[in-house]
């Protein structure tokens, strides 16, 4: 389990609790702090045994903070046991979908140890608080960007001995980190379970048209897919938003699914 975090100390304890909650505690917990000033290096200064690994320093960024956190589990790999044979990024703010979602999970990444990737639903909190199911996308579609949220996927840690997140593109190196896994031609199987509670509010949806030119180039790199084609997928990302936006009625019809069990259920 990564967690990055920088200046949110009530995410990072949000994501804490989550762990903590757990009916089966199967994970080591790895954090990876870019030099915060609100306290929370302080915590974890006063908290650092509830993580296998933690540090706290200026980084490039979040997923400068991802790398260092995944070198850091692959020293410890051969001496940290079973928990280290698949990696989930967890961030500040983000949550497991229930308490049983790592009691569900273990059994299905064991009696699949060739696969590169497993991803499931996403649970979504809209204003108000109500949480939906945001289904997953099939892998198969990834040309069209992320298939699910980041936080809704578990990557076996063999897959990326070679592969880390590309700084060149702030916003969306998970999804040419997704993409590099899937190239690598290990299956990818889709999991029958919602994994996350997703924290809205980051970049990613504060600057979506930076976003999209990111993926643009991209699937230009690691898919070679032409300029038309590319230009044809941006417009519909950007209606996909501006319905998003302005019907969302309309696009929670399509998109989402009524969640059946909360968190602490």
């Amino acid at each position: 389990m990564v967690t990055v975090v920088r200046d949110d100390l009530p995410g990072l304890l949000a994501t804490r609790a989550s762990l903590r909650a757990q009916t089966l505690a199967a994970y080591d917990w790895f954090v990876a702090d870019g030099g915060s000033t609100d306290g929370t290096a302080r915590w974890l200064a006063c908290h650092g045994g509830e993580a296998v690994w933690w540090r706290s320093s200026p980084d490039r960024g979040l997923y400068d903070a991802m790398n260092t956190a995944l070198d850091a589990i692959t020293e410890r790999a051969p001496s940290c046991g079973p928990p280290c044979s698949h990696v989930l990024f967890l961030n500040a703010g983000d949550r497991l979908a229930d308490s049983q979602v790592l009691e569900r999970l273990l059994p299905i990444l064991t009696a699949s140890p060739a696969a590169g990737l497993f991803y499931g639903d996403s649970l979504e909190e809209l204003p108000g608080g109500c949480l939906v199911v945001k289904p997953a996308r099939s892998h198969r579609r990834a040309l069209l960007g992320m298939f699910t949220h980041h936080q809704a996927m578990v990557y076996r840690l063999t897959a990326l001995s070679s592969v880390r997140f590309d700084l060149r593109h702030t916003l969306a190196a998970d999804y040419a980190f997704t993409l590099t896994v899937l190239k690598q031609g290990d299956p990818a199987h889709r999991l029958p379970l919602s994994v996350c509670i997703f924290s809205p509010g980051g970049r990613s949806q504060r600057e979506p048209a930076r976003g999209r030119r990111e993926q643009a180039d991209i699937r230009r790199e690691l898919l070679g897919l032409g300029s038309a084609a590319n230009a044809t997928l941006r417009v519909l990302q950007w209606l996909a938003l501006t319905v998003r936006q302005t019907i969302p009625w309309l696009y929670a019809k399509y998109r989402f699914s009524p969640n059946e069990r909360s968190f602490l259920s």
